[in-house]
């Protein structure tokens, strides 16, 4: 098995990545790692700019069952990265639209092992950046690693330095341990591995993020190039925050979670600063501790804050051997809440007893109002794994690479959340649609960023073709007819869509969808799929498979 004391080059500068630009006036040379590709509609050449590096992924590993479908063993999707970096432009089959100009950067784990240590989880993966570069319908896809502190200490020492999300470093002696544990409370041994999402920010900043506060981390979009930490210049402190925030050109919305007196603090930050301004706070009405806030959404006046029943837990923090929820405990006779802040004046406005849920994402939440506009009740949709928390350990990758053909991923559904402002105690949950119309299921999902906060017709997700062990489908969503359109590679892994406008659009759904493909064969491919029929019009290969990715973020050309 593969090490991962190999040495970095310094061959992704800049001088290589303008000569590969240039391609977009006429290539200027011929010279190739991988050679002249002939093309049926362009001229393309696949150009490889990073040096040649040792293979860093190590074999795949054998399957757990005699049973294992066979092409689950060629999947890459939950296999390590099988080099640090790489650039090169793609042959593209089918027409990419020619207003589709700007970068789709995605971030997610990439890399799940260690020497000969494999690691447990999907969410334990050192980061890996992956760039889609549009312009004039021809696409660059580029590759690397985020070089957080968890990942250049794990290079350094060939061993985990840091508390990931199910491992924790094994201490050489008691005094050690000791250590260990006064840097957990500290926050020292968390990891900074922001291995979750990548945003950008008002400013033009772009920020890779995770649950841990130290874990956000600053990119160049162009590069890939780690810049540095993202520091937060105000004294809220604590340890962690919601893995997604809201993030708009006028502003980034956050929820921070207090462990010690449970509840939420709800801070907005400006572009072009880094300091947290506090909204308000919102004080958890179930225990023994705040439930975990991975997402959240907004309306156009109001914050929206879920009390999932899926808490935190110090003691599972503490323990050096993963619980079957990890982080977390499932504290059904706690309730679930859901909170409405209101952005201007910090306001508690509502706060109802809903049906125990469990979600990853949010979708979307907009206002509904009664006839005279005065704001009733407010909407919010999410990807509600119908309050069933075996989705976690689903994600083991033990479980992900080893599918027999059973039909073993828990159902979800669009879950939505009906919250009365008349003083009411109690919200409703939900199904938006028949969960049959997604194959029962539902995760990584996308809107146009013009509905956020409104009232919305349109959602584009992960769903399934069962049998399966993973969401393996594209689907869209249209909440007003309550169908759904569903794209299907059989035997392939799809990661989130992502929606992207077309400039001077009018209807919502008038725009491109992108995708990243990990195929049955082993190899990958990115996808675009027309928003509006949701049909395929361009899709170009990958030099190799490349590991499942989780959230990505759309940047503009200039």
């Amino acid at each position: 098995m593969a090490s991962l004391a190999f040495s970095a080059t310094s061959t992704w500068g800049s001088p290589t990545y303008m000569t590969l630009l240039e391609k977009f006036d006429g290539p200027k040379n011929d010279r190739s790692v991988f050679g002249k590709v002939n093309c049926k509609k362009r001229d393309l050449t696949i150009a490889n700019v990073a040096s040649k590096l040792p293979v860093v992924a190590p074999p795949a590993p054998p399957p757990t069952t005699t049973k294992t479908v066979e092409n689950e063993c060629k999947l890459r999707a939950w296999t390590s990265i099988q080099q640090e970096r790489w650039e090169g432009e793609l042959e593209v089959e089918g027409e990419i639209p020619l207003w589709l100009n700007g970068t789709y950067l995605r971030n997610g784990p990439g890399l799940w092992h260690l020497g000969e240590y494999n690691f447990r989880h999907l969410f334990d993966g050192y980061a890996t950046l992956v760039r889609l570069h549009f312009e004039n319908g021809r696409l660059i896809m580029g590759h690397r690693q985020l070089e957080s502190e968890a990942y250049k200490a794990a290079k350094k020492n060939n061993k985990l330095c840091y508390r990931e999300f199910s491992e924790v470093p094994k201490p050489d002696n008691f005094l050690s341990y000791i250590g260990d544990m006064a840097k957990l409370f500290s926050g020292a041994s968390l990891t900074d591995n922001a291995n979750t999402g990548v945003v950008k920010l008002g400013d033009g900043r772009v920020v890779c993020l995770t649950e841990t506060i130290k874990g956000s981390i600053v990119v160049d979009p162009a590069t890939l190039e780690t810049i540095g930490k993202f520091e937060y210049d105000d004294n809220f402190g604590g340890l962690i925050h919601s893995a997604h925030p809201i993030v708009t050109d006028e502003e980034f919305i956050s929820l921070l979670p207090d462990l010690i007196n449970p509840g939420y603090t709800v801070v907005r930050m400006e572009p072009g600063t880094n300091e947290r301004k506090y909204i308000g706070r919102v004080d958890c009405r179930g225990g023994p501790a705040p439930g975990w806030v991975h997402s959240f959404p907004v309306t156009e006046h109001y914050v929206i804050v879920p009390e999932m029943p899926l808490r935190y837990c110090a003691q599972n923090l503490l323990r050096a051997e993963p619980t079957p929820l990890y982080k977390f405990e499932w504290h059904p006779k706690s309730k679930g809440f859901i909170h409405v802040v209101c952005k201007a004046s910090g306001k508690l406005v509502a706060s109802v007893e809903v049906p125990l849920f469990v979600t990853f994402h949010f979708i979307n939440a907009y206002e509904e109002t009664d006839e005279d506009g005065r704001i009733k009740a407010v909407i919010a949709d999410c990807c509600e794994h119908n309050a069933d928390t075996t989705i976690l350990e689903k994600l083991r990758l033990q479980h992900l690479r080893s599918f027999n053909g059973e039909d073993v991923l828990p159902d979800a559904r669009v879950g939505r959340f009906i919250i009365p402002l008349d003083g009411s105690r109690y919200g409703k949950l939900e199904a938006a649609l028949n969960p049959d119309e997604h194959g029962k299921g539902m995760d990584m999902c996308s809107i146009n960023p013009a509905y956020l906060g409104k009232k919305y017709r349109y959602a584009y997700a992960c769903g399934a073709q069962r049998p399966c062990n993973f969401p393996n489908t594209l689907t869209k969503i249209d909440l007003f007819e309550k169908k759904a359109k569903n794209w299907h590679d059989e035997g392939s892994v799809p990661s989130e869509p992502l929606f992207v406008a077309r400039p001077g659009a009018t209807r919502e759904d008038d725009g491109a969808v992108i995708s990243m493909i990990s195929d049955k064969n082993g190899d990958g491919y990115a996808l675009v799929l027309d928003g509006t029929t949701f049909e395929e019009i361009a899709r170009a290969k990958f030099p190799y498979g490349l590991p499942y990715g989780l959230h990505g973020c759309w940047v503009p050309k200039k």
